[in-house]
């Protein structure tokens, strides 16, 4: 799902993105709440007409951005009080009110109000914080009254896999017709991701979509499919799309290096974007390096087309028996980014956003 946090994937159109194959996009119900409203929306038609999607929309709940205030917010039990990251004012999130803000807003896919598990954490920490999340969970279901939409539950756990066991088995057993498993991609290591998705989605029913949150670099989603998920969202496409990364089945490629400068090739012949078919990598860079708005644009379409066809492929693979082939020849020949490049990125982009709120 490419992710459209305020209402929009930045940079792209509704028809960018049909043309891309997206069937479902993301928002996010912490930034439209305060900005410009659920209520407003709601007015205007809900989410769908106010963006002009025709297609399936989800949306967060928001606790991971309330939960990523830190000193901004202070949690109970009844649900969590925070300062707004735009105007300092206080505002008040609930289950009720976060599945209330989400009706307003119209998704089709509404997501319960999570604790989000800080990482590093105890035991004690992350079995408190999943415990108040189950509870959380069923007060979520309980007040949710619209019947065309969707709520999912959340698994929690921290980095404990019985606790992330434990945690998918009290969601099912309150019946959500999907779930997210979030948590992950924190800082966490690779392997520790790894083991903690696969504890999570073990126990949870096949018969009802699964949905990792918060992931999609490539090798990623293999795994995740591999496990049994069916559903993702990331940022990393778009963001890395306007900081000059390219997804090719090679790697990763950052366009304002020099050696691009007079590649008359595409970003990745594989791909069918628009990007790919029209425009040469020596035009990007000149784009990059005169800071072009259009760069951004022709990059974020190309990542979230890129990633498109690799899962059309990935489903494909499975319907004909060959996923394990699929994923084996597409990693022989992709090198996933560093471990010291990956937290060289995060710094950077967590830097950008404290400083641009």
């Amino acid at each position: 799902m490419p992710v459209g946090t305020q209402g929009t994937v930045k940079s792209l159109t509704p028809d960018d993105l049909r043309g891309a194959g997206a069937g479902i996009i993301l928002g996010n119900t912490y930034h439209l709440y305060l900005r410009p409203g659920s209520g407003l929306i709601e007015s205007l038609g809900g989410l769908h007409r106010f963006m002009a999607w025709d297609r399936s929309i989800l949306t967060d709940s928001g606790g991971f951005q309330v939960f990523s205030l830190g000193h901004l917010r202070d949690i109970d039990e009844e649900g969590v009080t925070f300062r707004s990251h735009i105007d300092g004012s206080t505002h008040r999130f609930t289950p009720e009110s976060v599945v209330r803000i989400q009706e307003e807003l119209g998704p089709d896919i509404a997501m319960i109000l999570d604790e989000c598990t800080s990482y590093p954490s105890t035991e004690e920490e992350a079995r408190a914080s999943f415990e108040r999340t189950t509870r959380w969970a069923e007060r979520a279901r309980h007040a949710h009254s619209c019947g065309d939409q969707a709520l999912f539950g959340i698994v929690q756990g921290g980095m404990y896999a019985h606790l992330r066991r434990e945690s998918a088995e009290q969601m099912v057993a309150l019946g959500f017709p999907g779930y997210g498993i979030g948590g992950l991609s924190v800082g966490e290591p690779k392997p520790l991701f790894y083991e903690m998705m696969t504890a999570s989605a073990s126990c949870l029913p096949e018969d009802r979509p699964r949905y990792v949150m918060g992931v999609g670099a490539p090798e990623d989603l293999f795994e995740a499919v591999a496990n049994g998920i069916d559903m993702f969202d990331c940022v990393l496409q778009t963001r890395l799309g306007r900081n000059g990364g390219l997804l090719t089945r090679a790697g990763r490629l950052n366009i304002r290096n020099a050696r691009y400068r007079t590649d008359s090739g595409p970003i990745d012949p594989w791909c069918d974007c628009e990007t790919c078919r029209t425009f040469s990598l020596a035009y990007l860079h000149h784009l990059f390096r005169t800071e072009e708005l259009l760069a951004y644009r022709l990059a974020s379409l190309h990542n979230i087309r890129w990633t498109i066809k690799l899962v059309e492929g990935m489903r494909q693979s499975i319907r004909d028996g060959g996923f394990a082939a699929y994923r084996a020849s597409f990693m022989e020949g992709y090198t996933p980014p560093s471990v010291e490049l990956r937290e060289q990125q995060r710094g950077k982009w967590a830097k950008s956003r404290r400083t641009t709120g």
